[in-house]
């Protein structure tokens, strides 16, 4: 037995390296390093079905040192996953489903996009989080349905990541038992030692998190790697153990931080397999897969047991299993008849969006989320869900501290789990923060609700720091990403009816304050995107595009000029992304480019609004950093009056 496990690694090893050096770039280091940590978790503890990687139980593995995705491969096929031999020689290549870094979708094994370091690690601490959600509410004596384990592999670069260092004090904090870390502690990154960097005591800094710290001296060894697992397993809070491997270990470079992307040469690969005993190129032999068919097998009958069990739950606990089947049932909303628009009268933007939040969350139970300490401040906060604590894992209400950067990538965890509509909220200006998370997030379409509030410099006091500018150009910026800025409760539920039927990343940017209402919105149009919000019975002469607070500013304004016999049409572009989806003659009919003049009104930088101008139109916007001041003055003085912007528009209309 312990022969056929030595060829195995041997195998892995070459299969791995090799895989590198056939597409000419990659890392060969960390991939050869941590073979036996990642190999002794599949051949003896990841509890995994290939043929249904959906399966609800299944163990999540997230490689948030996605550079080690050769590797990954590598297992993955040796297992019996979706990845032939082929797949590997065509590993970096255009379309093949094994990428550079692991891709959420391209493979059905894995399970969330990593790369950027640090984010995956909070995206299993999500997962983690999920699991333990549902194992509170659903498990019943007897009946452990859900108790599945989640693994995270990381380095020496992820655990400098801000993001993770956050994450995993919020794992602490909340003592989520089945999170474990596989730390590859190499000492050795892209510049040189991590000494040159970083000489903080890991260990002791992971136990004051309140994790349980496992220590592998020899991490390069199978069987010590395999034991200190087991042992995690066992453990009554989140486990991190660190692994002590050499990067690139069997090669010339091995333990430098040359080998951290170096692909072996041919004339090194084959001295590499040399010592290695392999001889055959991209080759399994079949007691190596047999053995790891082994682990297979046992995964397949686990899940078979799993549907027994789940089947005597079904009729011994019909309740809970009841409420478990359609925890995942995507429910209808009737949000016309749900939301009369005078349950909104006098209610800011933010107190809106804490009740449509709050009635939504009573119907479906997947919405869990949280602020980043200021649910106070932006109301989103779910009265009658309970928190969610380390003794009450039931709770649906989230407690992120001041830790945006986990926050959106734990969020993002969340979706990946199963099915969740997770929600996460700070101020827009702070948004910056999630940048990374969002990014992923749209790349991956996830479902996760964004509730940014305080949405332009009406912010005031607080001052230049908090009052956004830039934050809604960045939010358009990024590809998939669906923001809304509602200027009153339809277009908000417009914006809610989008998320919850597309089940699409949605970013909500809303006021603090209360937005005078124009009578004039529509539920249904807003759901286009963009749409003439105030019409003229004929050609208008001017139109005016605008967003959220901006938008009764704009109908002033236009009624204003009506006054002067300048026929002005308002158009309300609540998201211009979804608008951009939306025909060509519809987008035709409301952006009215047979108009004298065209005026994007915001309180913003945005450039996405050139898209809609030519050199003769009028672009208003705030395009410096402001001041400490009430937010209405602060408004003047950016040139956001009637008075202002109507003189702005006669000046372009004399020339």
């Amino acid at each position: 037995m312990k022969k056929n496990l030595q060829k195995a690694l041997n195998y892995l090893k070459a299969i791995t390296a090799e895989t590198v050096s056939n597409a000419g770039s990659g890392h060969t280091g960390t991939a050869l390093g941590a073979s036996s940590i990642l190999f002794a978790l599949f051949k003896d503890h990841y509890k995994f079905d290939v043929s249904d990687t959906d399966f609800l139980n299944r163990d999540r593995f997230v490689l948030s040192a996605g550079h080690a995705s050769a590797l990954y491969y590598t297992l993955l096929s040796m297992f019996g996953f979706d990845v032939s031999l082929q797949d590997l020689k065509n590993f970096r290549k255009y379309n093949a489903p094994t990428t550079g870094h692991p891709e959420f979708g391209s493979i059905g094994a894995v399970e969330t996009t990593t790369g950027p370091l640090g984010q995956g690690v909070a995206n299993a601490v999500g997962m983690a989080i999920a699991e333990s959600f549902l194992e509170e509410r659903f498990n019943a004596i007897g009946f452990p349905i859900i108790n599945n384990y989640t693994y995270c592999f990381a380095g020496d670069g992820d655990l400098m990541e801000g993001v993770a260092q956050e994450a995993c004090s919020i794992a602490g904090a909340y003592n989520l038992k089945k999170f474990i870390i596989l730390y590859d502690s190499n000492d050795v990154t892209i510049d040189g030692h991590t000494n040159l960097a970083s000489r903080e005591n890991v260990a002791k800094k992971f136990k004051a998190m309140g994790f349980k710290v496992l220590f592998v001296k020899n991490g390069n060894s199978y069987s010590a790697c395999t034991r200190a697992i087991a042992k995690a397993k066992k453990a009554d809070k989140p486990c991190i153990i660190i692994f002590k491997t050499t990067i690139g270990i069997g090669t010339k470079q091995e333990g430098t931080s040359a080998m951290h992307a170096h692909p072996l040469s041919e004339e090194e690969l084959k001295e590499f397999k040399e010592k290695l005993g392999v001889k055959e190129s991209f080759f399994i032999p079949s007691d190596v897969r047999d053995l790891c068919m082994q682990s297979t097998i046992a995964g397949k009958l686990a899940h078979e047991k799993w549907n027994q069990d789940f089947a005597v739950y079904g009729t011994t606990h019909p309740d809970l299993y009841k409420k478990l089947v359609s925890f995942f049932d995507n429910k209808k909303i009737d949000f016309e008849k749900m939301f009369p628009n005078d349950k909104f009268e006098n209610l800011s933007m933010r107190d809106i969006n804490s009740l449509i939040l709050n009635e939504l969350s009573e119907k479906l139970p997947q919405i869990i989320g949280g602020t980043a300490d200021v649910a106070s401040s932006t109301k989103a906060y779910l009265k009658d869900g309970g928190d969610f604590v380390a003794g009450n894992k039931r709770g649906k209400n989230l407690h992120f501290g001041v830790r945006e950067h986990a926050m959106g990538a734990i969020c993002n965890g969340i979706a990946l789990y199963e099915d969740f509509l997770p929600f996460d909220s700070t101020f827009l200006s702070f948004s910056n923060y999630m940048i990374p998370a969002l990014r992923l997030r749209a790349m991956m379409n996830l479902p996760v609700l964004d509730i940014f509030t305080h949405d332009s410099v009406l912010v005031g006091e607080d001052g230049p720091t908090h009052q956004p500018i830039e934050q809604i150009g960045q939010l358009r910026s990024i590809r998939g990403l669906n923001v809304f800025r509602p200027c009153d409760s339809n277009e908000l539920l417009a914006a809610y009816k989008f998320y919850l039927t597309e089940r699409k990343p949605v970013s909500l940017v809303l006021a603090k304050q209360k937005i005078q209402p124009t009578g004039l919105s529509s539920f249904k149009n807003a759901g286009m995107g963009g749409y003439v919000l105030k019409s003229v019975s004929g050609k208008a002469k001017v139109v005016i595009y605008s967003t959220g607070s901006e938008i009764p500013l704009a109908v002033n304004v236009a009624k204003e000029l009506d006054k002067l016999k300048i026929e002005t049409s308002v158009v309300s572009m609540p998201c211009v992304s979804l608008f951009e989806e939306q025909s060509e003659s519809y987008k035709s009919k409301v952006l009215q480019k047979d108009a004298d003049l065209h005026v994007a009104l915001e309180a913003s930088n945005d450039a996405i609004w050139f898209k809609y101008l030519n050199e003769k139109d009028l672009k208003i916007e705030v395009n410096k950093y402001m001041f400490s001041a009430n937010g209405e003055l602060i408004y003047q003085k950016a040139g956001f009056t009637v008075k202002q912007i109507v003189k702005a528009i006669l000046k372009k209309l004399k020339k």
